[in-house]
């Protein structure tokens, strides 16, 4: 028994999971959910108590498979550790160019729950976004950079940022370019200089 009702939650979460995304928390409403999701309405509600509930396991459901996209974006970064930081930002640009891609889940819920700060979601979306900070503050203490945890939060910035500025643009570009700052950054936290800042330095000295 305990099976099944997990088994049921998970597809109703599924089925919240996908019309959340596409369409936003509050475009979707507990019937159309339920209908997805090939249950009754009675059903999700046992399941849920409410649907701020509910948005609030549609969130959580994203926080790990999240994390670890990003983690194992940055471990495909071949070279220095700004290259493995950039990885992040090239692969979320190459993700951004799907044509169902609709930013952030996170920040998207946060903006349509402004109003509500107290609501699940919205703590559960900080939660998310300290967690990354967090994996990039203790990575960067690792490798010996200057300030890690303010380093972290440039990096947070610069990621969260171009999820904003490509949903209004639609230009994964932006977020390219926004990997290249990054890199930068780090770079420079490390005790290294940008390779154009170098190469400019040296056509001075001539």
């Amino acid at each position: 028994m305990a099976k099944a009702q997990k088994s049921t939650r998970d597809t109703i979460v599924a089925a919240a999971e996908k019309l959340f995304y596409a369409e936003g928390i509050r475009a979707v409403s507990v019937d159309a959910v339920a209908e997805a999701a090939g249950v009754t309405k009675r059903t999700l509600y046992y399941h849920f108590e409410s649907k701020d509930e509910l948005i609030a396991a549609y969130l959580e459901g994203r926080d790990q498979p999240n994390l670890k996209l990003f983690q194992t974006w940055f471990s495909s970064g071949e070279g220095d550790l700004a290259t493995k930081v950039e990885a992040v930002f090239v692969n979320l640009a190459r993700a951004a160019r799907h044509p169902k891609w609709k930013g952030c889940g996170f920040l998207r819920t946060s903006a349509e729950l402004a109003n509500m700060p107290g609501h699940p979601a919205i703590r559960i979306g900080a939660a998310h976004k300290k967690k990354f900070e967090a994996w990039m503050a203790e990575t960067f203490a690792e490798a010996g950079a200057g300030e890690p945890d303010v380093l972290a939060k440039q990096i947070l910035l610069l990621l969260d940022g171009s999820f904003a500025v490509v949903l209004l643009h639609r230009d994964p570009g932006y977020m390219e370019t926004a990997g290249r700052a990054a890199a930068t950054l780090v770079r420079v936290a490390l005790g290294g200089a940008h390779p154009r800042a170098s190469s400019e330095r040296a056509a001075a000295s001539f």
